[in-house]
Order: structure tokens, then sequence, then C-alpha cells
């Protein structure tokens, strides 16, 4: 009698462990709650289209169209430079105000294209087909394409293969090859976005590419740090990315980072 109550006891220890196990999953799984901002977005029939029949996003001499995320204004820290767009780490204002930075339209099938050049361990980002979701960053909605000093950011050498270098998917795909060029030179970026395939130019060259919202994209959310377990909001939002038109932004990292010649050209 007693080994068969032994026994017993211990079978119900198990199963209230199992139940707090589940209900602790389940619970760290769970989405919170989130609200979208509802700010105003700027019509493309406003901007001048160049050659190539893309729409001039930034020309050098304005920033109109452009905004603070969750903004109604441009922080200063970000402005005009000698014709580029720049974000400064001290800049010579009264009352530094820092933010990611996007254009107020909405995207769906899209070519962007542009330059940057980074300062010496610098890190930035490229956002797109993102939301604006009240009291978070863009990156939480958004996939990234990293811009980066590889060669004295101590991001280059986290992740997984490279994964946060230059060009990647930030955290889940490497840029291969790797041909970013070094501090104080331009790089070209090209990204297309058509049907939810996704790729990534670097200095002419694809090195990434994915299609979101499908098991192979969950698949690589689960493997990074925007997983289910570790950032429930993250996994929701960005599982899925792509069933709506959303912003293009560039990313305030902390430091001086210099973009030009913004154009996207929309796609049918």
């Amino acid at each position: 009698m007693m080994k068969k109550t032994t026994i017993l006891a211990f079978m119900v220890i198990g199963l209230m462990s199992m139940s707090a196990t589940y209900a602790q999953e389940k619970k760290s799984s769970q989405v919170p709650k989130y609200e979208l901002a509802n700010l105003p977005k700027v019509d493309l029939k406003d901007f001048k289209k160049n050659k190539k029949g893309a729409y001039i996003l930034f020309d050098g001499t304005s920033l109109k169209g452009w905004r603070g995320y969750n903004k109604d204004h441009v922080p200063n820290k970000w402005g005009i430079e000698d014709g580029y767009l720049k974000f400064s780490k001290k800049p010579n204002v009264d009352k530094p105000e820092g933010g990611d930075l996007i254009f107020a339209h909405d995207f769906k099938n899209f070519e962007l294209e542009l330059e940057w050049k980074i300062s010496k361990g610098g890190n930035s980002g490229i956002f797109f087909l993102a939301k604006e979701v009240k009291g978070q960053a863009i990156y939480i909605s958004s996939p990234e394409y990293q811009v980066l000093d590889n060669e004295n950011h101590p991001d280059a050498k986290k992740g997984v293969d490279g994964n946060r270098k230059s060009a990647s998917l930030y955290d889940m795909i490497p840029a291969k090859p790797q041909n970013s060029k070094p501090v104080g030179e331009w790089n070209k970026v090209k990204i297309v976005v058509k049907n939810n395939k996704v790729q990534h130019y670097q200095n002419g060259v694809k090195v990434v590419e994915y299609t979101v919202g499908t098991p192979e994209w969950e698949t690589l959310l689960q493997s990074s740090k925007f997983s289910q377990n570790k950032w429930p909001l993250a996994f929701e939002l960005l599982k899925n990315v792509g069933k709506e038109p959303g912003i293009i932004g560039l990313q305030d990292h902390g430091d001086d980072v210099w973009y030009r010649n913004i154009t996207v050209k929309v796609l049918k």
C-alpha cells in the first residue's frame, strides 16, 4: 500500500510540474496587446520620378515626406549635410532628439535603392514593410537590411555565420558573398520586394533572398532573437509581415551614418 501511495504521489507531482511548465510556456508566448499609430502619410504624386521611373524620396535638398517613427516631425539628430541625409551622434543643436526616421508612405511591391556610408564602428539599418506600433521600435515589425562597419563593430562577430554583417537579413540570413566596402566609402543598396519575395543586393550583387509569410520564414524567426518564446509580440508582427503594405525606415543606432540617392520604384 505504501509503495502504491508513493508512486501515486510522484505521478501527481509530475503532472503538476508538467502543467506548470505548460502554463509558463503558454504565458511566455502570449501576444501582448499593441496599438498602431494613426499618423499622416504622404501622397507619392507629390514626388518627382527619375529616368528609371522611380520616385525620388530624398534629393539632397529636402526632407519632404520624412518624419520620425511614431512622431509628427523629423528628430534633429537627422539632417542634411553636404547634400547627404545624415544621422549625427552629437549634432550641434539644442536638446538633441534621436529616433528612427521613416518615409511616410506604405509600399507593398517595390524596388528601393540608396547608398550609405558608416562611421568607424558604426551601426544602422534599413527597414521596410514596417508598421508604426505605439511604444515600440520599428524593428519589432520589420525585416532589417543591416548597415554595419564589419571590421570594427562587435555585432559583426555575433549571431550565426555572419548574419549580423552588412546587407544581411539581421539575425537570420547572412549576406553572401560579403562584399561591403570599408568605413568612409559608399555602399550601394537595392531591396526588391515582389509578392512577398525579398531580395537584398549589395554593391550590385544579390546577397540574400527569402520569402516572408512562409513556413520557412517562420522557422527563421523561431531561431532568431524574434522567436515566439523570446519576443512574442515581435514574432507575431514579423510572422505576418508583408500581408499589408508598410513603411520604409532608417535606423538610429547611435552612430554617425550617411545616406543618399534614395529612390523607390513601385512594382505591380
